[in-house]
C-alpha cells in the first residue's frame, strides 16, 4: 500500500493530512473553510510534491528541524512534523515526494 490523504473535519472546518504506507502523519495541511478549498489543496500537494524547490526546510525556535511544502505562488500548503534531526527532516521530505503524489482519498468528512 502506498501513502494517502485522510480528508476530515476539524469543527466547522476541514483539513487533511498526507499519510505515508505506515499510517504515520508526514504533512498536515492548514485549516479550510469548505471542503472544495481542502480538495483543492489536496491537489496542489499532489502536484508540488515532487519538485524539490517546493520544500522549505526549517527550524523551530527550540532548534528542532521541521518542513513547509508551498504552492507555485509561494503559500504554504502543509507543514511537517517537528523532527529529531536534520537527516529525519529530509527523510520526511523524501516521503512526502514519494507519496504526495497518490490518489488515494479516504473522506473522513
Amino acid at each position: 500500500m502506498s501513502g494517502y490523504y485522510d480528508l476530515k473535519r476539524s469543527g466547522d472546518q476541514f483539513m487533511f493530512n498526507l499519510k505515508a504506507a505506515n499510517h504515520e502523519v508526514i504533512l498536515t495541511s492548514e485549516r479550510y473553510t469548505t471542503k472544495a478549498n481542502a480538495l483543492a489543496g489536496i491537489e496542489s500537494v499532489r502536484n508540488n510534491s515532487p519538485t524539490d524547490a517546493r520544500y522549505e526546510r526549517k527550524t523551530a525556535t527550540n532548534g528542532a528541524p521541521y518542513f513547509t511544502l508551498t504552492a507555485t505562488n509561494g503559500q504554504v500548503i502543509g507543514r511537517s512534523e517537528m523532527y529529531s534531526s536534520a537527516a529525519a527532516r529530509d527523510n520526511g521530505i523524501a516521503s512526502v515526494k514519494t507519496n504526495g503524489p497518490t490518489s488515494t482519498l479516504k473522506d473522513n468528512t
